[in-house]
């Protein structure tokens, strides 16, 4: 049977132990956290990129429009 003061010791490990996992899920959670951040503007760059290149190939397409029209006069 284990002595007190080694059970003592068992469960201030134990703590120590619980207390260091806590710490790391406090980690985890503030990456995610930031993460998730920088996710939510590369989708914000990524729609305003996709409007522009759908601009750009508006604009385009009446550039060839106009050019097709020139040519078959």
């Amino acid at each position: 049977m284990a002595s007190p003061a080694e059970i003592e010791r068992k469960v201030r490990q134990l703590d120590n132990d619980v207390q260091s996992i806590y710490e790391l899920l406090a980690t985890i959670e503030a990456t995610q956290k930031r993460q998730g951040n920088r996710l939510n503007e590369i989708a914000a760059t990524q729609a305003e990129t996709t409007a522009t290149l759908a601009d750009h190939g508006e604009k385009l397409d009446t550039i060839l429009e106009l050019l097709r029209g020139n040519q078959s006069k």
